[in-house]
Order: C-alpha cells, then sequence, then structure tokens
C-alpha cells in the first residue's frame, strides 16, 4: 500500500512537472541560435528606439526563447522555431547570420522598413521553412531564385499593401517564375503589388502547385495568359480564392477559370481589361461560388442565363463596367437561391442600365445595396422601407424622382450608409420624426428639403463621419445644436444653400473637408477651423481678420478658399507652417497691406489667388520658391513695381499669369518669354510702358492649336481617416472676353488669350504675335502703338476674339483679316486706318463700331464708300499656304487662261488648215479696207478748209 502511494506521489510530481513544461516553451535557447539573433538584431534599428529591448546579453535576458517574437520547440534542444516581428517599425538590413536558425519554420517581417533592399539569397537556406512573410517590409530588387529551395513551405506572402495603382519603379519584381513549382507543398501565395509584368508563363507556373487554395496576384501588371496547354485547362482543384485584381488580363482568363476550378468560394478579377466581352456563361459552373468581382472590367452585355446556378452567392460586385438592360431583368436572372443568400449587391456605375427600382424585399439577407451613377428613373417603392437587415443604400446619381417619407425607412434600423445625392427627390419627414437607424454617411446633396428649414432629424444622429446636405433648398438659421454633434465627423458638405447665422464651437477633432461656401453665413471665422484638411468657407458674409490661421502651426491645411467675404486687415505673416497648400483664393475680400514674405514657404502651391483686394507695395521676391504654380492671380490690386523678371525665370509650370488692374510700370521683361507652358497672359489696366517683346512666340502652349481638356484639373493628397487619398480641383479665373468680364470654369482649359490693353505700350506689333496660332482672343487696345496691323494676322485662324481700338495703328486693313473663320468680335476703332475694308465671309458682319474713328476708312459696312484711289492695288496675302485675295483666287486665273486658248484657236485655226476659209478672209479683209479708205477720202473732201 506504502509502495503503491509512493508511486502516485512519483506520478503526480511528473504530471506536475508535464503541466509547468506546457507554458514553457523550452527550457533555454541553444547558444548558436541565440548567437544568431543578437547578430540580426545588430543590423535591425526601430525608428523610435530600440524595439528588440528584451534582446539582450544581460544575465536575465539570456535565454532567447523568452526575446520578444521568439518562440521555441518544446523539446530540451531550446531550437528557434518561429521569429514573429511583424510591425516593430524596424529598418536596416538581415544580417546572414540569420541562416544559423535551421530549425525555423516559420518567419514573419511584415509591415517594417528594410530600405528597399534585395530579399536576400541566403533565405533559401532555410530549409525547414513552412510559413514566409515578407509583406509590406520595403524590400525591393528581383525575387531570388533561391526561394525555390524553400520546399517544405506552405504560405508565402511577398506582397506590398499600397493603394496606387502604379507599381514603383523600385517595387520587387521578377523575369520569370520558374523557382515557384519546386513549392509543391504550397497552400497560400501572395504576390500583391510584384511587378511581373515581363513573365509570360506565369500560369503554367501556378498550375503546377497542386496544394494551392489561395492565389493572390493583385497589381502585379499581369500579361494576358495565352492559353494552348491542355494541362492549363485541367489544372487543379484545390483553389478556393483567385484574386487577379488590377491586371492588363483579357477574356482568355475566363477559359482558364472555366476549366476545372469547381471549389471557388472567392473570385476577384476586378480592374482589369475584358473591354468587347461579356460575362462569360462559364460562371455558372462555378456553383460554389459566394464572392464575384468584377468591378471596374468595362464588360458589357447583360446578365448570361446561367447566373440562377449561382445558389451560393453572397456578394455580387459588377458596378463600373459598360453593362446594359433593365434593372428588374438582372434582378430576375438571378435565381431564387441566390436572393435568400446574397448580402451585397453592387450594379452601380453602368450608365445604361435603366429602368424603375424593382421590388427587392425577396433578397431577405441583402446588407449591401449599390446602384448609383446609373440611369435609373421613377420612385423609389416604400416597400424598401421592410427589408430590415439593409446597412448600405446608394441610389446617388440616377433620375429618381417622388417623395421620400418615413415610411421609406421604417424598419431600417440597422442602416449606416444613405446615398440619395443628385436625384430629383423630396424629403418630406415630421418635425418630430426619430429615425430607426444611426448613419456614419449621410450623402443627400441636391435633395430637396420639404419644408424648407434645417433638418431636425439630424439631431438624433451622433456618430456621423460623411454628412453632404449642400444644394438642398434649405433657407433657415442653423440651430446652435448642430454644432455640436459628430465627434467622428471627417467631411461636412452644407453649401449652396440659403443658411443663416454664426459657425459656433463646431469638434474637430477627426475633421478632413470642411465645406460652407456660397450661403449667408456671417461672423468672425473660428480658430478651430485650422485644423482642417480641405476648407471652404467662400461666398459667405463672414467678417474679421484672417488671424485665426495662425493659432495652429504645423497645419494639414490643402486646399483653403476664403474668397468672396468681409475678410479685413493685413495678412499674418505665419505661411511657414502651411507647406502642404496646394491650394489659397482670398480674392474678393478687404485684406489691405502687403503680401507677407512668408508666402514664399508655399512650397507645394498650385493655385494662388489674392485678386480683388486692396494690397500694395512689391511682389515679395520670395514667391519664386513656390516653382509648382500654375495659376497666379493677383488682378484688381494696388501693387506698384516693375514686373519681376523672376515671374518667368522661376515659375516654369505657370498656365495661368493675371496682373491686370494694378499699377506695374516699366516694360514687359523678355524673361517672361520662358513661360512656355502659359495659356492665358493678362498684364491690362497697368502702367507698363515700352514695346511688345518681340520673343512672344517662345510660348509654345499659345503656337499650339487645340487643348486636352475643357478644364484645368489639379490633383493633390490629402489625409482622411488616417488613410492619404487623392482629392481634385478644377480651376477658374475671370477674364475679359469680347468686352465683358466673365468667369470661366468649366472651359478654362480651351481659352487661351493675351490682353495687354490699357496700357502705355508704344511701337509697332510684332509680327512675331501672328506665330501664336492657338490664340483665342487677343486684345492690345487703349495703348500707344503705331505701325501696321501684321499682313500675317490671318495665321489665327483659332481666333474668336481681336481688340485693337483706341491706339495710332496705321495703314490699310490686311486681306488675310476677313479669312479667319471663327471671328465673332472685332474692334478697330479709334486708329489712323486707312482705305477700304476688305471684302469677305466676316468683316461686314461686324456693326459700324468695330470701324469708328477710323476717319481714312471707307467700305462697307460704313457709310462712307471709297473712290478708285481709295480702293488701292489688289494685294496678295499668303495666307496657309493658299493665295487668297478677294475675289482673285486661283480658279480666276485658270479660267482667264483657258479662255485665252479656246478663243485664240477658235479664230487661228480655220485659217491655217482651211484653204477657202483663208481665201475668204482675206478677200473679206481687202473689201474692207477699201471701203473704209474710200469712205474716209469723201469726209475729208466733205470738211470745210480751216486754217
Amino acid at each position: 500500500m506504502a509502495e503503491a502511494r509512493c508511486c502516485f506521489k512519483q506520478l503526480c510530481a511528473i504530471v506536475v512537472v508535464l503541466l509547468l513544461n506546457m507554458n514553457s516553451p523550452c527550457i533555454g535557447c541553444s547558444e548558436r541560435d541565440r548567437q544568431a539573433l543578437l547578430a540580426l538584431k545588430q543590423g535591425l534599428v526601430g525608428d523610435d528606439g530600440d524595439r528588440l529591448l528584451s534582446w539582450g546579453t544581460e544575465a536575465q535576458n539570456r535565454n532567447c526563447c523568452q526575446w520578444e517574437g521568439v518562440y521555441c520547440s518544446s523539446n530540451q534542444t531550446g531550437h528557434v522555431v518561429k521569429l514573429d516581428l511583424e510591425d516593430q517599425s524596424l529598418r536596416g538590413k538581415i544580417s546572414p547570420e540569420l541562416v544559423k536558425l535551421q530549425h525555423l519554420e516559420y518567419l514573419n517581417l511584415r509591415f517594417n522598413n528594410l530600405s528597399r533592399s534585395q530579399i536576400p539569397d541566403f533565405i533559401g537556406s532555410l530549409s525547414n521553412l513552412r510559413h514566409l512573410d515578407l509583406s509590406s517590409a520595403n524590400f525591393g530588387g528581383q525575387i531570388p531564385n533561391q526561394l525555390g529551395n524553400l520546399t517544405h513551405l506552405q504560405y508565402l506572402d511577398l506582397s506590398s499593401h499600397g493603394y496606387s495603382v502604379i507599381l514603383p519603379k523600385n517595387s520587387i519584381h521578377a523575369k520569370n517564375l520558374n523557382w515557384l513549382p519546386n513549392l509543391s507543398g504550397l497552400k497560400h501565395l501572395d504576390l500583391s503589388s510584384t511587378n511581373l509584368s515581363d513573365v509570360v508563363g506565369w500560369l503554367e507556373a501556378v498550375n503546377m502547385l497542386p496544394k494551392l487554395t489561395n492565389l493572390i496576384l493583385d497589381g502585379c501588371n499581369l500579361p494576358p495568359p495565352i492559353i494552348f496547354s491542355v494541362s492549363i485547362m485541367n489544372s487543379s482543384n484545390s483553389l478556393v480564392l483567385v484574386d487577379l485584381s488590377r491586371n492588363n488580363l483579357n477574356s482568355s482568363i475566363f477559359q482558364w477559370l472555366s476549366g476545372t476550378h469547381t471549389n471557388l468560394v472567392y473570385l476577384y478579377l476586378s480592374w482589369n481589361n475584358f473591354r468587347g466581352s461579356s460575362i462569360p456563361a462559364s460562371f455558372g459552373n462555378m456553383s460554389s461560388l459566394e464572392y464575384l468581382i468584377l468591378s471596374g472590367c468595362k464588360l458589357e452585355g447583360g446578365f448570361p442565363n446561367s447566373f440562377p446556378k449561382l445558389c451560393r452567392l453572397r456578394v455580387l460586385d459588377l458596378g463600373d463596367n459598360s453593362l446594359s438592360g433593365q434593372l428588374s431583368d438582372f434582378v430576375q436572372t438571378l435565381s431564387k437561391c441566390a436572393q435568400k443568400t446574397m448580402e451585397s449587391l453592387d450594379i452601380s456605375h453602368n450608365p445604361d442600365i435603366s429602368g424603375s427600382l424593382p421590388d427587392l424585399t425577396n433578397f431577405l439577407s441583402l446588407k449591401s445595396l449599390f446602384l448609383e451613377g446609373n440611369n435609373l428613373s421613377g420612385r423609389i417603392p416604400e416597400s424598401i422601407g421592410q427589408m430590415s437587415k439593409l446597412e448600405t443604400i446608394g441610389f446617388g446619381w440616377n433620375s429618381l424622382e417622388g417623395v421620400i417619407s418615413e415610411t421609406h425607412f421604417s424598419k431600417l434600423s440597422k442602416l449606416s450608409y444613405l446615398s440619395l445625392s443628385s436625384n430629383s427627390l423630396l424629403l418630406n419627414f415630421s418635425f418630430d420624426w426619430i429615425p430607426p437607424f444611426q448613419l456614419q454617411f449621410i450623402q443627400l446633396k441636391s435633395c430637396k428639403m420639404w419644408p424648407s428649414s434645417f433638418p431636425k432629424w439630424l439631431q438624433t444622429q451622433k456618430n456621423y463621419t460623411w454628412l453632404d446636405i449642400s444644394d438642398a433648398g434649405i433657407s433657415d438659421t442653423i440651430p446652435s445644436w448642430f454644432w455640436d454633434l459628430s465627434q467622428k465627423l471627417e467631411i461636412m458638405d452644407i453649401s449652396h444653400n440659403q443658411l443663416r447665422g454664426t459657425v459656433g464651437n463646431i469638434r474637430l477633432e477627426f475633421a478632413s473637408h470642411l465645406n460652407l461656401s456660397w450661403n449667408q453665413l456671417e461672423g468672425p471665422i473660428p480658430s478651430i477651423l485650422s485644423k482642417v484638411s480641405v476648407l471652404d468657407l467662400s461666398h459667405n458674409n463672414f467678417s474679421g481678420g484672417a488671424s485665426f490661421l495662425c493659432a495652429t502651426k504645423d497645419s494639414n491645411l490643402t486646399f483653403l478658399d476664403l474668397s468672396s467675404n468681409h475678410v479685413s486687415g493685413e495678412l499674418p505673416d505665419c505661411w511657414i507652417h502651411f507647406k502642404k497648400l496646394v491650394f489659397l483664393d482670398l480674392s474678393n475680400n478687404y485684406l489691405f497691406g502687403k503680401i507677407p514674405t512668408t508666402m514664399g514657404h508655399l512650397f507645394n502651391i498650385e493655385t494662388l489667388r489674392l485678386g480683388n483686394n486692396r494690397f500694395v507695395g512689391e511682389l515679395p521676391s520670395q514667391l519664386k520658391n513656390c516653382t509648382k504654380l500654375i495659376l497666379f492671380d493677383l488682378g484688381e490690386n494696388n501693387l506698384s513695381c516693375s514686373i519681376p523678371e523672376w515671374l518667368g525665370a522661376s515659375l516654369p509650370n505657370l498656365a495661368i499669369l493675371i496682373l491686370q488692374g494694378n499699377q506695374f510700370y516699366r516694360s514687359i521683361p523678355p524673361q517672361l518669354c520662358h513661360l512656355t507652358r502659359i495659356q492665358i497672359l493678362d498684364l491690362s489696366m497697368n502702367n507698363i510702358s515700352g514695346t511688345i517683346p518681340k520673343c512672344l512666340n517662345n510660348l509654345i502652349v499659345l503656337a499650339q492649336k487645340g487643348n486636352s481638356s475643357l478644364t484645368i484639373k489639379h490633383l493633390y493628397m490629402t489625409q482622411l481617416g488616417g488613410v492619404l487619398l487623392g482629392w481634385r480641383y478644377d480651376d477658374e479665373a475671370s477674364l475679359t472676353w469680347k468686352g465683358i468680364r466673365s468667369k470661366y470654369k468649366s472651359t478654362l482649359g480651351l481659352v487661351k488669350s493675351i490682353d495687354l490693353s490699357s496700357n502705355k505700350l508704344i511701337g509697332e506689333i510684332p509680327s512675331e504675335i501672328t506665330d501664336l496660332v492657338g490664340l483665342i482672343s487677343l486684345n492690345l487696345s487703349r495703348n500707344q502703338l503705331t505701325g501696321q496691323i501684321p499682313p500675317r494676322i490671318g495665321m489665327l485662324q483659332e481666333l474668336d476674339s481681336l481688340d485693337l481700338s483706341r491706339n495710332q495703328i496705321n495703314g490699310r486693313i490686311p486681306n488675310s483679316l476677313s479669312q479667319i473663320p471663327r471671328i465673332s468680335y472685332l474692334d478697330l476703332s479709334k486708329n489712323d486706318l486707312s482705305g477700304k475694308i476688305p471684302i469677305g465671309t466676316q468683316l461686314q458682319s461686324f456693326g459700324q463700331s468695330s470701324y469708328g474713328g477710323n476717319p481714312l476708312l471707307c467700305g462697307l459696312p460704313l457709310l462712307r464708300t471709297c473712290d478708285e484711289g481709295e480702293k488701292g492695288p489688289r494685294q496678295t496675302v499668303l495666307v496657309n499656304q493658299e493665295v487668297k485675295d478677294g475675289l482673285i483666287t486661283q480658279g480666276f486665273y485658270i479660267s482667264l487662261g483657258l479662255g485665252f486658248a479656246v478663243g485664240f484657236w477658235g479664230v487661228l485655226g480655220p485659217l491655217l488648215f482651211n484653204r477657202s476659209c483663208r481665201y475668204t478672209y482675206f478677200n473679206l479683209w481687202t473689201c474692207f479696207t477699201d471701203w473704209l479708205y474710200v469712205k474716209a477720202k469723201i469726209i475729208r473732201q466733205r470738211m470745210p478748209n480751216t486754217r
């Protein structure tokens, strides 16, 4: 009995030891592995200090199995089998000593910064590796073929998770995948954002992996596969997930997918080029499909009849294609079983999908419904309010109409995303309506509120991050509770209403975009608004100074528009804190004083508009550091200096320069001819003297016909919810066109104009200006120009508006001017022009005011007719290398020559070749001369003698 009790105690002790060992991965690590890890640490440094603090040589840190990210085997050997250093902000290089960890099965260096160094070849010597994750570790260079030695590998991830569609030049790349088939045990392969554009046989290599379940080649620039081998068609049946999004694939990939891939559950093919192809019927063979993503593939046509076979479908994304047909037909094509399982349906941005919204209550599991950007019409059925599982409704940018009432949302308690923007909808809710939902995204642009008061139901929404109720027909005072609603606000747009009141203590801890423009808001601008990234307060009644801008240092502002308000005072000199600013518009205010020198620190500025204020003094030379400037508008101020030479020498990207309505003096510097990208140059209404530079023909854009874009677009990056996103804005400019000052935005890219009017320019109009064949408007009026209009003015065939009035130009109007086909505005009045107005299809269509004030000018449309001396000799003028001079054309001379030849030989021919005609002719001529002689004698004898 005692022996049994002793044995029981020993057994219990063994069990306790085993239990303790289960919680301890090993007794201690091997010295070989410890030294390898220490060598690895020496090559890696954390961005904000030493992240591997537990990796040390001290006595308490000698057991490497207890180091952070290090895991050892459970036996007594203490071999390191797992190394997990994910997201440690490590930078540097991997030490070759890593190969001494010969028992390593798991290596994860994900989300570190390894300086674009190449993946080390020696990783291929870690022969026991089962799991290798080097994703987003900032590796570069070519994938080493030595990875093919890892024959036990089951998981391989070399992806780079970025947002850009364009691969960087120094990204990971591969010329071939010959090493891949050696990894016969591979189950997961992710090479996303790896450049595989040169790999022709990538599909053959993938097909030789019999156990592969997950294939992810997103954004790899993959070329279309060449399907010619039976082995490709009869590929493995193990694939469960295939992601080939954002590549250069065509419809040939469908042949591979229609093979034996009957176990596919997830299929992602978005943003490839399937132009001209329809959705293949072969998808119906993949009855196990649950996720089918085909967005942005340029697919055409409608749904195939095979779709009813997809009974497990949960997510269907066909957005951003060229599909066509009635929406109701699409819905009927889906199987009855799919209507029960479907959770997300996206058919948005297919402009040829039309019809009305059908009853969708049969979709019992539907959570997300995106139908934006189609051509849907009619009313939104009230039955949608019964779909209690809906979380997302996207009906924006269609032609829907009618009234939206509380019934449409009666059971939508889970709704978090609502987009009804840009439809003809009327929102009619009772004053005390309490919605059943809490929205995060509210997009109701152009949906009219009824009544036109501020929507009180917004007071119940506490968690929204995006609010757009712009152009909603609201005419009301903003309630005080509105500014204290959401602490998670990222985007707010309440512009283009008739909102009154002041801006309260709005919470902007997370705000990114704030648009309050085109309202009637007033009062000072709160300093907290300077914390946002995009701020548009334009076209309001805000007053006070601009000192609120200096409340924040190192501002995140990229877009700031305070134009058309009542902001006054001097500009603060704190622009050194706005280095991210791309767009700044302070025009149409009451700002005065000098332009701050710190504006020269706006290194990223592309649009700078300070027009219609009261700025004085000189342009600070520091602005020459703003080398990215595209639009620079200083019009309508009191600036007084000579035009700086650095405008042309240091701002090579300028496309629009407006200095109109100031007091600039002296001559136009020839350096402005270096602005080869300029398309609008407005120096009008100044005190500029001297002559027009002859080098204007160096303005390359103006010397070219046409333009590729209607607008002048700008793309810039900004933070939104911690994510870097791209945004766009279009420039606008005020120009004097045909005598009227107007704003241009939607067609600004087409405008090519030079306006030097209302200055003190002297001398002749340089003939070089006729080389600017892209010019649409030329205004040199109200100067002291002399000489003649350049004879080659007709070379400006794109010209729509020409104003040379109120100068001292003399001579005749060139005939070539009548050959400009598009000219619709002409003013040559109050000069010293003379002679006849050339006859053509254009010049006689203008009124007398276009030629008035030229006493020596005659001809239509003037009442003064021309005598022979004023008509002058006809001129031949070279226009587009063709001879044209009024009615005397090349055809006239051809007709004259043919007429002479026919007449000459019609008379002389019979006399030369017919003898009887010749005798008759000369006998007749002799009789005629005899008769004429006798007649003359008789007349002479009858005349009286006179002395």
